[in-house]
């Protein structure tokens, strides 16, 4: 091992930091030893020497965030200056940002992890956990948390303490958790914000369901493209994300609404026109030059030009009735829900599970997933009508008044003045 006979005391912590470049610099470039045990035992020593760094870096980090120092330069806050110049991810940089303002109010942590007898995972844990926190609150807490640290608890459950901390202090208090944390793991729930550049920051909850789908539909996405593709698996999530969103994962198609006479050009049809399924009108020339380099499905119509009946032998909706729907229904069936009906899931009106909607065109509609849901929960707050052109329209009815909390009266209000005020505008 190499010795230093360098005064590390006298020395100035710029100096300690150039020679730690020097030395990682050096280090970063040497061959990997081929004794596996070798490399386990320098790992740990690695990986504990790095733990007091990152301590020596919360105490700087701290410093520049006191002093306003980053201003001057031009970044709006601490956290812009971490991830522009000190190349962190947005993560990261929260994570250390929240560390070195925390550390002053953690003692034992701070003593702790300056000695290597505490790991940066558990010091970022516990700052996490204490960060809205009295002063009072955080020594106990602290005390109970570095308490699991000793007995081989890992940093994960630590964290699921700290959650509970909070929830006990918030119920004590008499104040409301942060609205995601109380959902617990029944409802899904996704939170999207954006940044200063166009983009978004994602967060948020699915569950067991709702993950099913997610994963039914964008794992085979995510698969890497082919031995050259180097974008690690959140960069392809992203991107089967936003191509399943876009409709890039589909074949296109365009389904053009025509009469048949209208379409052979039959006498005294020749000028009247087709639409486009959202009613953009389209000469029917066009149509007929669209029918003569695409596929043209024919819809076999029964009695009263009512599409063929599937009955209860069938569960779920044809690809052809799915594309009838999607020409009826622009959006939800429920009213003033503005999701696209080609985003929609094919519901029941009365209901198949129950055995009064059989798989026929007459008693489908289009209705979003989350409304398709709540209509089976609350079967007695949907009011069903049916428009002049066929169209089902759900209404949905407020709940009896005890069973509303203030909050969902005043939520329910509010969208009453809106729903209000779209109508007068409409």
């Amino acid at each position: 091992m190499l010795s230093s006979s360098r005064d590390f005391a006298g020395s100035s912590t710029a100096e300690l930091v150039g020679e730690l470049a020097e030395i990682a610099a050096e280090l970063a470039t040497r061959e990997v030893d081929e004794s596996g045990a070798l490399c386990k035992e320098l790992a740990e020593g690695l990986a504990g020497a790095v733990d007091q760094s990152e301590r020596a870096l919360a105490g700087l980090i701290a410093r520049v965030d006191t002093s306003g120092v980053v201003k001057e330069w031009g970044f709006a806050s601490t956290k812009a200056w971490l991830r522009t110049t000190l190349g962190m991810r947005d993560g990261r940089a929260q994570e250390r940002l929240t560390l070195a303002r925390q550390l002053p109010r953690l003692g034992l942590v701070d003593e702790r992890w300056a000695a290597g007898e505490l790991s940066f995972g558990y010091a970022a844990t516990i700052a996490d956990a204490v960060h809205r926190l009295s002063d009072e609150d955080c020594a106990k807490a602290e005390d109970i948390m570095l308490g699991l640290a000793d007995e081989g608890v890992s940093p994960g459950k630590v964290a699921r303490v700290g959650n509970r901390i909070r929830d006990v202090i918030a119920e004590r208090d008499g104040v409301d958790r942060p609205e995601e944390t109380k959902r617990g793991y029944e409802r899904s729930w996704m939170v999207a914000t954006r940044s200063l550049d166009g983009g978004s920051y994602v967060k948020g909850w699915l569950n067991p369901e709702d993950s099913a789908i997610w994963h039914g539909t964008l794992d085979h996405l995510a698969k890497p493209a082919g031995p050259d593709d180097l974008r690690d698996t959140a960069e392809r999530t992203a991107a089967a994300l936003s191509s399943v969103l876009s409709g890039g994962h589909k074949a296109t198609k365009v389904t053009v609404i025509v009469d048949l006479e209208r379409l052979t050009g039959a006498s005294g049809c020749g000028d009247a026109s087709a639409r486009l399924s959202d009613g953009t009108p389209l000469p029917a020339e066009q149509a007929r030059r669209i029918a003569l380099s695409a596929g043209v499905s024919p819809l076999i119509l029964g009695a009263g030009n009512v599409p063929l009946y599937l009955g209860h032998t069938t569960r779920f909706a044809s690809p052809g009735q799915r594309r009838v729907l999607e020409t009826l229904y622009s959006t939800c069936a429920v009213e003033h829900c503005p999701i696209p009906g080609t985003l929609c899931e094919v519901d029941h009106v009365d209901g198949w599970a129950l055995g009064h909607s059989p798989t026929d065109i007459d008693k489908l509609a289009l209705c979003c997933g989350w409304h398709n849901r709540w209509k089976h929960t609350h079967p007695n707050q949907i009011e069903i009508t049916r428009s002049d052109e066929g169209q089902y329209v759900y209404r949905t009815l407020p709940p009896p008044l005890q069973w509303k909390t203030g909050k969902q009266r005043r939520i329910q209000a509010a969208n009453r003045r809106e729903w209000d005020s779209t109508e007068r505008a409409a």
